[in-house]
């Protein structure tokens, strides 16, 4: 599963800015990576792990803006088609997962 953040925050005051960094940041340090500006994907293993991150994107949430999260099972992200300018790029794969027996 793949949980996407979106989101539209304030930049016009110093404060504004802070803040947006600061939730920014928090994004990357969870594991999330930039799709593109203001979008960022993280890969959960399970229902569980994406609620774990979820309520942790709650707890980040600036006071002023828009902030949407959206989870897609694996194979509705893979469907998803990656252009930069007219030239197809490949869609994120999945991290590699370690298995113990």
């Amino acid at each position: 599963m793949w949980m996407v953040v979106m989101f539209d925050l304030p930049t016009e005051t110093a404060e504004d800015r802070r803040r947006y960094t600061q939730f920014r940041k928090m994004l990357l340090k969870d594991g999330f990576m930039m799709l593109q500006f203001s979008v960022y994907g993280r890969h959960c293993p399970s229902d569980e792990n994406a609620k774990v991150h979820e309520k942790r994107v709650e707890w980040a949430l600036p006071p002023k803006g828009n902030v949407r999260i959206i989870s897609v099972t694996e194979k509705q992200y893979a469907r998803m088609k990656t252009f930069y300018g007219k030239a197809r790029r490949k869609t994120e794969e999945p991290p590699l997962q370690l298995s113990f027996f």
